[in-house]
Formats: structure tokens, sequence, C-alpha cells
């Protein structure tokens, strides 16, 4: 019996320890800047610039409200295989930039590791990264708030440092309807 309570006192202690101090009642994302993408939460149609549906998206708060996961997957396909990806966005405090990481299901990824948001929008960049061989471009990202229902996306390249910029894709979300 004196084992057992020796051995409870032991395991409290050691909880006790490794619990800090001053427990933060506020969790650690919830600060304003961390909430400025949350126009993009919710479950999505994206279409096209010519009307057409491009694919369906599915946008979720995970890790304590620290992560904006996006689920992407394509309308058709290509080969037999549709096209997904997941992109996982945050806020950086430490360099207060958004950073999003992009990963799919042909061995893609892409990493936006400058972001900024201003009027209603964020914007992505990348650091250059090599094109073909005698050419190095940048992407750009663009999200734009256009109220409860709808999102646009573009997608951009530069491949002369930012001066001239072409279009990749250009989607616009809107709310699935429940």
């Amino acid at each position: 019996m004196i084992k057992k309570i020796i051995f409870h006192l032991v395991i409290v202690s050691v909880v006790i320890n490794f619990v800090p101090a001053k427990v933060n009642a506020q969790r650690p994302c919830s600060q304003p800047e961390y909430r400025q993408f949350d126009f993009w939460l919710g479950e999505w149609e994206a279409y096209g610039i010519k009307g057409r549906k491009a694919g369906d998206s599915k946008i979720s708060l995970i890790l304590d409200s620290c992560i904006i996961l996006e689920e992407w997957t394509s309308t058709g396909n290509q080969n037999g295989v549709t096209y997904t990806g997941k992109s996982f966005n945050t806020y950086n405090a430490v360099t207060k930039q958004w950073q999003q990481t992009w990963v799919d299901n042909v061995g893609g990824s892409t990493e936006y590791l400058k972001g900024k948001y201003e009027d209603k929008k964020i914007v992505f960049l990348t650091d250059p990264f090599p094109f073909s061989k005698d050419t190095m471009a940048i992407r750009r990202l663009t999200f734009f708030d256009l109220g409860i229902d709808k999102v646009r996306q573009l997608g951009e390249i530069s491949k002369d440092k930012g001066i001239k910029w072409a279009t990749e894709y250009d989607l616009e979300y809107r709310r699935k309807k429940m």
C-alpha cells in the first residue's frame, strides 16, 4: 500500500514539474493575424474563368487553429489519375508573414515562404527557382476575399524577376450550399 502511495506521489510530482507554471488561457494561434485567412474556410466548388468547374476544395482549421488545411480534388482526370493536393497555410509569428506549402499526388510541391495580408487579400511569393536550364522563375499566388461566398485564387509566374507576370490559373471559389 505504501509503495502504491509513493508511486502515485512520484507520478504526480513528475507531471507537475512538466506542466508550465503559467498556462495561457488563450490558444496561441488566436491572435488576429492568425485569423486573416479565415475567409477561405469552408467547402468550395472552384471554377475557371470560362465558367467550367475545375474542382472541389475543403478548407479547414487543424492543430488548434494554427494551420489552415486545403484539400483539393480536380474535376477531371488525366491518364486515369484524378489530380489531388493539399496545402498547409500558417502565419509565421517570427517572420510576420504567411506561408503555404503545397503538395500533390503527382510528386509536385511548392513553397510560398513570403505572404502578406492587406486590402482583403493574401499574396504569397516563392523564392526564385530553376524553371529551365537557363531561366529562373518565381511564382505568385493571390487569394482575394470577395465576400462570404466567393474567393478568387490567382496563380502567376514570372521569368524576369517579377517585372511581367503570366497567369497559370485563375479560379473563382464558390461556397457549397449545404
